[in-house]
């Protein structure tokens, strides 16, 4: 379950290790082979790495807000959040950038809790319109918000270095809750604020 830390055994580790193996063996190589003997364990410690996301629960990221924030009654905004995730139809790269926005009411939270809730998202097997949807769907749910918008840019393996094989591409997904969605006005400056305008 997602959020949930959990140990894995020596035997796991071992019976995941020999699929890589397998896998090695499936697309012709020899996983004996000098050079990839050593694939198979850097491979399950990177998935650990990758896939980090199931171990965390992203709305705890957000419950440490502020309330003293001298009026402030405007457009929170943090660009350009890297991120790197992966396609769970072919388990490919997703690489791109997240723009996160609210407008508060009563309380903000610290930025750096914005990208740790991408993050954690991001750790997963995705697909991109879903990642949008969850972490807009996160901030609205803990901070309440008048309104949230997330807007991701990203560029999949799975279509730029297999298959159409087109490089060079990228895709954006949007999310616009409360404000953002009912207000044109306020959907206005938060696209320009973010330049996509």
């Amino acid at each position: 379950m997602a959020g949930t830390p959990r140990q894995r055994t020596e035997d796991e580790r071992q019976r995941a290790m020999e699929a890589v193996r397998e896998l090695i063996r499936w697309i012709g190589d020899d996983p004996a082979r000098e050079g990839l003997k050593d694939t198979p364990r850097r491979v399950v410690d990177a998935y650990l790495e990758y896939f980090q996301g199931y171990e965390e629960c992203p709305e705890t990221y957000l419950k440490r807000t502020f309330e003293q924030v001298g009026g402030y009654d405007e457009i929170v905004l943090l660009k350009d959040i890297p991120f790197h995730s992966h396609c769970e139809h072919h388990m490919a790269p997703i690489i791109g950038k997240a723009h996160v926005a609210y407008l508060p009411t009563d309380k903000v939270v610290g930025i750096s809790k914005l990208a740790r809730v991408v993050k954690a998202y991001a750790r997963r097997l995705q697909v991109q319109e879903r990642l949008t949807a969850e972490i807009a769907d996160c901030i609205q749910k803990v901070l309440e918000p008048q309104g949230v918008a997330v807007v991701i840019e990203a560029s999949h393996a799975c279509m730029t270095a297999r298959g159409v094989t087109t490089p060079g591409v990228s895709m954006t997904t949007s999310r616009m809750m409360g404000v953002f969605r009912d207000d044109e006005k306020t959907r206005q400056e938060v696209i320009r604020l973010i330049g996509l305008a």
